[in-house]
């Protein structure tokens, strides 16, 4: 199999629409944040990619961009010639495989975040006990610290991964800085970003959410 000497570049309007396709509806803040592109650019490529049938907007307070069914077909078949253009299902295979086993770890963590133990019996955290949270918030900086090598290695096949990390990092960082919504709460939260990163592994190795 032919590996990459560099790290593959996606276009910039596959970009958007395989953003669209791993974070779901979204306002056209959410697609630049999620994609790492000026909200601009973002804009010039959707407005594109609504005339060519790939994406459809809503209007209205609750409005949003999304992809139809045709778009849907369309990133499914570029993200799988890139991939192959890439030289890189092997390498990127193998990275899910770690990326599975982490999975459930940060599902674990999310839980602890979200509730805790309380007289023999499971309640909400009201993230009252700030001792507690650290704790839990140290143990997330531990498992950051073990994935930030499967973001490292997806982003030196496919450039498109390098915002998964920064994003992360970001997330945590803000988290332990008191902003308590980035790690499950947010549309940026860690959690958020984390089921992103997997749906966009799924999605570029053409297999299923099970």
């Amino acid at each position: 199999m032919t590996q990459p000497v560099s790290s593959y570049a996606t276009s910039t309007d596959l970009l958007v629409l395989h953003t669209l396709r791993c974070i779901g509806f979204s306002g056209l803040s959410g697609v630049a944040r999620a994609s790492g592109l000026p909200e601009s650019d973002v804009e010039s490529e959707l407005i594109d990619l609504a005339v060519a049938g790939l994406v459809t907007h809503a209007s209205g307070d609750f409005g949003g961009w999304g992809l139809s069914e045709e778009g849907r077909a369309a990133d499914a078949e570029r993200i799988a010639e890139e991939l192959t253009a890439a030289g890189a299902r092997e390498r990127v295979t193998a990275v899910f495989d770690r990326f599975l086993v982490l999975n459930p770890e940060l599902l674990d963590l999310c839980t602890a975040w979200q509730t805790r133990a309380a007289d023999g019996t499971m309640t909400m955290n009201d993230h009252g006990d700030s001792a507690y949270d650290s704790r839990v918030l140290d143990r997330f900086a531990e498992f950051h610290q073990r994935a930030e090598p499967l973001c490292a290695e997806l982003s030196g096949v496919l450039l498109r991964f390098q915002r998964y990390p920064v994003r992360l990092a970001e997330a945590l960082t803000r988290a332990r800085a008191g902003s308590l919504e980035y790690v499950t709460d947010s549309t940026s939260s860690y959690h958020t970003v984390w089921f992103q990163l997997h749906e966009d592994l799924l999605a570029t190795l053409g297999l299923p959410r099970h």
